[in-house]
């Protein structure tokens, strides 16, 4: 598949304090790729070098096929954005943006389709003084989609939005890239991320840490046999006698490798007259597959 950006050997410092390492990564067409990792990994500072919005001391990026430097833009023509805060002139109303920054001879009809996607209707012509965190979010996630960009970068979307116009915005991205349009996402709602995309770039500490697809990242976490019966106080006694290993948690959770199968513990649990009420596969989580990830990264300094 076809390459929208490629990101090589990309490094970056501000003043003396060197904030990206030889940063190098992919982005096909079409996908949908969550930037993920802690606070101050440089997530913010790769996105905005992407988009030309900072300049860099060494690597290369290309945007589909054309080099992209602080000074040369011509590559990001049908790129849109969403950078941490939306710039909101608070005199103008929302519906005042989104004409002066929409171009191309549908504008109109492209303008009532984003504010109908994002269900901003109501309060689109109102002045965005007026508007809530929210509202204001929104309006920011409108100008990045209004000019049918081919490529989306978007900085923390979900910031503000209820859990609503969340589910809104996961549609309206999801409809975007079935239809072929590319979208870069960062987001502390991992939650969310982990319904949405399909590649996850993981990094940490200004270096990329991981490139997999979202199933990748999940398979390398733990799964569990999440078992509920009439007594579970007894149940994890009689599995920690027996030598399995349990999650510390409220529910009765053993831990399933290939050593440890599910006929076993019926079998145990019959022997002991205890009955059993619901039994469920459980996998690591978005956050739990990510933690481990970045727990083991620390390991291997």
């Amino acid at each position: 598949m076809e390459n929208i950006l490629e990101v090589k050997h990309l490094d970056k410092s501000f003043g003396k304090k060197q904030v990206l390492h030889d940063i190098s990564f992919t982005v096909q067409k079409g996908r949908i790729v969550g930037l993920v990792g802690p606070n101050g990994a440089g997530k913010s500072t790769i996105m905005k070098t992407v988009l030309g919005l900072t300049d860099f001391s060494q690597g290369q990026i290309m945007v589909e096929g054309q080099k992209v430097t602080a000074t040369k833009h011509d590559s990001l023509a049908h790129v849109g954005a969403l950078i941490e805060y939306p710039g909101i002139y608070p005199f103008l109303s929302g519906l005042d943006h989104l004409k002066l920054f929409a171009t191309g001879h549908d504008q109109q009809q492209r303008i009532d389709e984003v504010v109908n996607e994002l269900k901003m209707a109501k309060y689109i012509k109102n002045k965005a003084k007026s508007y809530s965190l929210g509202m204001k979010q929104k309006l920011g996630i409108a100008l990045a989609l209004v000019n049918h960009p081919s490529f989306i970068v978007l900085d923390e979307p979900m910031n503000g939005l209820d859990p609503e116009s969340n589910k809104d915005l996961r549609n309206t991205i999801v409809n975007l890239a079935q239809k072929g349009t590319t979208i870069l996402i960062s987001s502390h709602i991992l939650s969310e991320l982990e319904k949405l995309v399909n590649d996850v770039l993981v990094i940490d500490k200004g270096r990329i840490v991981s490139q997999s697809s979202m199933q990748d990242l999940m398979n390398r976490g733990k799964k569990y046999l999440v078992i509920k019966t009439v007594d579970d106080i007894k149940a994890a006694q009689l599995l920690t006698e027996a030598g399995y290993q349990l999650s510390e948690s409220k529910e009765v959770k053993v831990l399933e490798n290939k050593d440890q199968k599910l006929m076993p513990i019926l079998k145990l649990f019959v022997e002991n007259d205890l009955e059993i009420l619901d039994i469920q596969h459980q996998q690591s989580d978005l956050e739990t597959s990510l933690l481990t990830l970045l727990a083991n990264d620390q390991v291997t300094e």
